[in-house]
């Protein structure tokens, strides 16, 4: 059985305490329960000042098999932040600008760029799957979306990671390979139609918002969006091609920013992340009992201070 956790984002202690609350205990520094397991959904750093303490924790359980976990967008991105472009000589896949770097910082100042702690923890990075087909439930950061998940085969190997000269281009904007991985990393986006843009929350302005995928009754930009905040967006019928995922396989990802009271989303469908810079941000696990009908009372949390 299953401990799906959501977002961590550098929030060592709130990780702590979630992991004692299921009822984990530490023993020769690793977390570990005696019938469970935990699933990490990506999006292990950025954001929180806790990044070692967190990721010694997450990466201590994948490797003495108590844990398992995908990639989330912050990894790719600090996986192509470190690596220099073949192509372009003293560039890196991921733009060194000041927007990303801003980004990236918090896990920058406790793993400088270049250090040996560094280039490590980087080379782990790349060891994390980018989905996980359990059988009995499926697991990826942002959407178990079809199309891009058949692009990625020949880019992967037998552990769905991908392979190192894959980077390249995923990193191409335009190639198949790079929509693909923003698909399963990122979500399904909608290009807004000009003049529109929103802001995100590190204040850079895009021309593209996240969509529910999840919400079939969600035909409407306005109600179909994720994560504007107060943006007036433009109320247009969405395209009846969006991607929805209707498989029976129970399915968990991370990514979204919920807010609220964890409840799933769908009898199939459940998002355990609730990482909100808010005040009421929460670090959260569904507690996967081997049902094939998911269930709002299997939510675990803890509050996310700082």
């Amino acid at each position: 059985m299953y401990d799906i956790i959501g977002d961590i984002h550098g929030h060592g202690t709130a990780l702590v305490e979630l992991l004692k609350k299921l009822g984990y205990t530490e023993k020769n520094g690793v977390f570990c329960h005696p019938d469970r397991k935990v699933i990490f959904v990506g999006d292990f750093i950025d954001r929180g000042s806790e990044h070692k303490k967190a990721l010694t924790i997450c990466r201590s359980m994948v490797e003495q098999g108590s844990a398992l976990a995908v990639m989330g967008n912050h990894e790719f991105n600090a996986i192509c932040y470190a690596t220099p472009d073949p192509e372009n000589a003293g560039a890196f896949l991921r733009k060194h600008s000041e927007s990303n770097r801003q980004a990236h910082q918090a896990f920058l100042d406790e793993y400088p760029f270049g250090s040996a702690e560094h280039k490590d923890i980087i080379d782990w990075f790349r060891t994390l799957s980018l989905f996980l087909d359990l059988e009995a439930i499926r697991v990826v950061h942002a959407v178990w979306h079809h199309p891009s998940l058949s692009i990625i085969q020949p880019w992967i190997n037998v552990n769905h990671c991908l392979l190192s000269d894959a980077y390249v281009e995923a990193s191409r904007r335009g190639s198949d390979l790079y929509d693909a991985v923003e698909n399963l990393l990122k979500g399904i986006e909608f290009r807004l139609p000009e003049p529109y843009s929103i802001t995100d929350q590190n204040g850079k302005v895009r021309n593209e918002v996240r969509l529910k995928w999840w919400d079939e009754q969600a035909t409407r930009l306005p109600e179909a969006a994720t994560n504007t905040g107060n943006t007036e967006l433009p109320d247009v019928d969405l395209p009846n091609t969006i991607f929805r995922y209707r498989d029976s396989v129970p399915l968990f990802f991370g990514h979204y920013w919920m807010q609220g009271a964890p409840e799933i989303l769908s009898p199939s469908i459940a998002c355990v992340d609730y990482s909100s810079k808010s005040k009421n941000g929460k670090l959260v696990a569904y507690r996967w009992q081997g049902e094939q009908t998911l269930n709002d009372d299997h939510f675990v949390w803890v509050d996310r201070v700082g």
